[in-house]
């Protein structure tokens, strides 16, 4: 099998992740949702899944959330991390999420489209207990039943969004898209006006879609 990079990162990285995630929710007080979506959003999240030097090898776990914070608000912040040992939710969650990422080569975003970070935050019970490859096999199955799903159902799910919803903001009728969701009626047959309107509320490109 072929990693994400070489190895001698990977413990780096899995710590980084780790120390992060804990410090943004316990310290910074963020949604660790929301902070996820700015660690991917900012750039951030491909020098750690490459593993580039300057992040996998030079920048604590602190630092890189700080350097998330300027990218976002193009300002510093002052908020000191209170030091903790052990392994909280979120640290399992980082350090977990790190490996698996490394393991299969996907994306931190990839990941986060079938298995949003909270919800491997709530997995620490009870997989810190266990070896890895358990956690690697419980994210293998997410993953293959998330991207069997449409396209269409994987983008609204993504965008938490509800049939109904998605219906509403964009004038397109939810028999419509249920239809398009079971397989029914093809995407890419649609008229464009449909893509277009579909692929502004989800906040993505048309190709996504068809």
């Amino acid at each position: 099998m072929i990693h994400a990079y070489n190895k001698i990162y990977l413990n780096q990285v899995q710590d980084s992740m780790g120390t992060m995630l804990h410090f943004v929710v316990h310290d910074m007080k963020w949604d660790i949702n929301k902070y996820y979506d700015c660690f991917i959003s900012s750039g951030v999240a491909k020098m750690l899944e490459h593993a580039e030097p300057q992040f996998a090898a030079g920048k604590s776990g602190y630092e890189i959330a700080y350097e998330v914070y300027y990218r976002i608000f193009g300002s510093s912040t002052d908020i000191k991390p209170n030091y903790v040992f052990g392994r909280s939710p979120e640290y399992f969650a980082g350090w977990s999420v790190a490996y698996y990422s490394w393991y299969k080569a996907k994306s931190f975003n990839e990941i986060n489209r079938a298995v949003p970070i909270d919800t491997i935050v709530d997995m620490y019970m009870p997989y810190h207990e266990m070896d890895v490859m358990h956690f690697v096999d419980e994210i293998d199955a997410r993953m293959s039943k998330y991207y069997d799903e449409s396209r269409l159902k994987r983008l609204r799910s993504y965008a938490r969004l509800t049939q109904q919803e998605l219906a509403d903001k964009s004038g397109v009728s939810k028999r419509m898209i249920e239809q398009y969701e079971q397989g029914r009626k093809e995407l890419k047959n649609a008229s464009v006006a449909t893509v277009i309107k579909l692929a502004d509320v989800l906040r993505c490109d048309v190709r996504e879609l068809v």
